[in-house]
């Protein structure tokens, strides 16, 4: 059984996935898809919109056979710990694929940016400082760096956030000596950050999640011709269980009062706190109302919203440097939901897999997974005490989710 690896959040799962997904599995001429999936809390620093069982099974339903949690530890990360963390999973599962969504599409071009970065690592790095201490942010660093020695559009546009995804899977392929073959697909009409719908069935899952907050007091947000059917049923299925979708503002008090309780010195030990940040986020949370405000006060050229987004998540969850220190690497394998052809998969494979496989919490003592409890927790927290009590509970309790298709 040949096995394609894909590296998502579903938040939630769109159109654009379901064409990926299906492109993906042609191109690699696979059996199987494999997803490696964040949980509740997400890259760019955000609580997953629903819960990471409820995307297991958008999901399952929509053509993905197994899905593993990317631990808490690469999911709240910059790209490049991003996408070691993802592409070590996918490697111990016995892909032979990685298929990624880029703007570019073409895999020469990231090739050709990878050969010709190794040949200028020094002056790109001594760039990239030099950007750093005129106040540049370390995105904007990279990207301005590379536009000065690149010089030609031959290369890959790094200020492409897909496009930056996928150069940090492919590195991250070579610097682990990984089995993976990459793949990559163009992304298809929507842009990753359009806050617009920009046709007729394929949209963004930003402008997705816009439209379901703008019309959350509605019972069905005007989604449904861009979400496939099981997306759009789960989501109002979410809405009428827990009364709300997860957003910033439901964690806002809680982030207030650790900011304003907290030392100086508990705050410096927080994971990607530093050149005293942890006095500009106190002075914000004394004084703004909610955590868009907090946010507007705490933005700098500098420190871009998704970093300092992040770092809040860090704070929320108590996650310390010395917690994350070791991301280079996955440890585990969180089964979070499989399909009968993903059954079978893991009945076949599974003894060749290099990681250990967790199929619940509550036979698993590793401290490695401490991490992903808390997170869980403090994503329940958005909730009334009862259905609080029974989330922290399912993390424990909760066998992988099985769809019979």
């Amino acid at each position: 059984m040949k096995a394609v690896g894909l590296i998502v959040e579903y938040n939630p799962f769109h159109n654009g996935h379901a064409f990926h997904l299906q492109a993906s599995k042609e191109a690699a001429g696979a059996d199987v898809v494999i997803a490696v999936m964040s949980g509740n809390f997400l890259q760019r620093g955000e609580p997953a919109l629903v819960s990471k069982w409820y995307r297991t099974q958008m999901a399952l339903l929509n053509g993905v056979d197994l899905v593993f949690e990317l631990p808490y530890r690469f999911a709240v990360q910059k790209a490049e710990t991003f996408a070691s963390g993802a592409v070590s999973i996918l490697d111990a599962t016995g892909c032979e694929a990685l298929c990624f969504g880029s703007e570019s599409g073409d895999l020469t071009s990231f090739l050709q940016t990878i050969s010709f970065l190794k040949e200028n690592q020094q002056l790109f790095d001594a760039s990239i400082k030099q950007h750093m201490e005129n106040g540049v942010s370390y995105p904007k660093a990279i990207a301005l760096s590379y536009q000065g020695l690149s010089g030609s559009d031959q290369f890959l546009n790094l200020a492409k956030p897909n496009n930056i995804l996928g150069f940090q899977y492919m590195k991250s392929i070579l610097e682990q000596n990984s089995q993976l073959k990459p793949l990559t697909v163009a992304r298809k009409n929507a842009d990753y950050h359009d806050e617009h719908f920009a046709s007729e069935t394929i949209a963004s899952a930003t402008s997705i999640r816009k439209a379901i907050f703008s019309e959350e007091e509605m019972h069905s947000p005007n989604i449904e011709q861009y979400v496939p059917e099981p997306t759009n049923r789960l989501l109002q299925e979410y809405k009428q269980r827990f009364g709300s979708y997860h957003h910033w503002e439901n964690y806002w008090d809680l982030l207030q009062y650790k900011l304003i309780t907290s030392s100086a010195d508990e705050l410096k030990n927080i994971y990607e706190m530093e050149e005293g940040l942890e006095n500009r986020l106190v002075d914000a949370a004394l004084t703004s109302a909610d955590f868009k405000e907090y946010m507007d006060n705490i933005k700098t050229k500098r420190y871009t919203w998704t970093r300092l987004q992040r770092l809040s998540v860090h704070v929320l969850t108590n996650a310390k440097k010395t917690d994350m220190k070791n991301s280079v690497q996955a440890e585990y394998l969180r089964l979070l939901g499989m399909t009968q052809t993903g059954k079978d998969y893991l009945n076949k494979m599974k003894k060749h897999f290099s990681l250990p496989i967790i199929s619940k919490l509550s036979a698993f003592k590793e401290k490695e997974i401490l991490l992903d409890i808390k997170a869980t927790r403090i994503y329940a927290m958005a909730f009334q005490k009862h259905i609080r009590k029974q989330m922290i509970r399912q993390e424990f309790n909760q066998p992988p989710i099985f769809i019979q298709k």
